[in-house]
């Protein structure tokens, strides 16, 4: 589908509700999970039927929205939290830097969860949450994402989601997210093994155009991964009670993770970087070798053409001309010149 460009909302006043990026999916799919200690409650709709109110339950409500097109949606749901509409206007603009805002009674995150496809590409998704007492919701641009072991704790009881609050939960999909990066780089790291072999048999332009993938991909993994590093560290600093102490403990372990991710990046990003430098030194030594042989035998057909250009005179009184052994005389010559020109080069081990 086309994107929708952020010039489309050029002049509109601040919390004008449009969708700018990719229009991945034209309607939406609302998923509700309710749970507690006691039991956990999962419905599917594709729609607003009513108003997602917390009528005092006793747990913790998760609502899930995959496909941002329809901002009916948005705006129904940022009307029943009572969100900040320039909240619901980042949530539909999709191409946000990671982030994070305090507005006290919730808070809001912007989030990059990537997915390495099979062939190769890499798509990178923006991931809204939004923080509450005893809920989070999160918005997608895509069905599909890496929160389904999240889903599958809630569901068996795993774990100490269920014991915790709205908070934790939002630790366990951010912690989700992190750990997909850990993935993202270990297929990036596959195919920069690959790559150095091809480098070091016989690269061609094919090798080339595959370098120059890796490096946009790389890119934007930094670009997802070093702000998001930035969001944990303030998540971690705030003295909104949203979020308590011992959550806070979790978060200081994403933050460890994410710190691995970058040096991970910087260092793909180096090998990268270097295999540009091997490829241009490859081609450069294969063309020399090219170079070094055409030099070689030229220089062994040299002096074989000067014999043959003087007995191709033709002069009337040359001596070998008139003798029986001058034509096999000047092929043997020709033979012998050729031959120590071959044990020269030989010897010199310039082939």
């Amino acid at each position: 589908m086309a994107a929708t460009r952020r010039s489309s909302k050029s002049g509109a006043e601040p919390g004008y509700l449009v969708h700018v990026g990719d229009k991945k999916r034209a309607d939406s799919r609302i998923t509700v999970i309710d749970y507690n200690v006691e039991g956990v409650s999962e419905k599917t709709q594709s729609g607003i039927t009513g108003c997602f109110a917390l009528t005092g339950r006793k747990g913790i409500t998760w609502i899930n929205v995959d496909g941002l097109q329809d901002t009916s949606v948005i705006q129904k749901l940022g009307d029943c939290f009572k969100l900040h509409p320039l909240i619901q206007e980042d949530i539909l603009n999709t191409e946000q830097r990671p982030k994070t805002e305090d507005y006290g009674g919730y808070i809001f995150v912007v989030l990059r969860m990537l997915d390495y496809t099979a062939g190769k590409t890499l798509d990178n998704e923006q991931v809204s949450l939004v923080l509450g007492k005893n809920f989070v919701l999160s918005f997608q641009e895509n069905v599909g994402d890496v929160w389904d072991p999240v889903r599958e704790r809630i569901r068996n009881d795993k774990g100490r989601i269920r014991k915790e609050g709205s908070d934790y939960l939002a630790y366990s999909l951010m912690d989700a997210i992190v750990d997909n990066y850990f993935t993202i780089m270990e297929k990036l790291g596959d195919e920069v093994e690959d790559v150095e072999e091809d480098l070091m048999r016989k690269p061609t332009q094919q090798t080339l155009k595959i370098i120059q993938s890796l490096k946009r991909r790389m890119i934007a993994v930094r670009r997802s991964v070093w702000p998001f590093r930035d969001v944990v560290h303030s998540l971690q600093g705030t003295d909104n009670p949203l979020i308590a102490e011992a959550t806070k403990i979790y978060l200081r372990d994403i933050y460890d993770h994410t710190i691995q991710v970058i040096d991970n990046i910087e260092s793909a990003r180096d090998v990268v970087s270097g295999m540009i430098d091997i490829y241009l030194s490859s081609v450069s030594n294969r063309l020399n070798e090219i170079v070094k042989v055409l030099t070689i035998l030229s220089v062994i057909f040299i002096p074989l053409t000067f014999i043959a250009g003087v007995y191709g005179m033709n002069f009337k009184y040359m001596p070998e001309l008139g003798q029986p052994w001058g034509y096999p005389a000047a092929l043997s010559l020709m033979a012998l010149v050729a031959a120590g020109l071959i044990v020269f080069f030989k010897r010199r081990k310039w082939f």
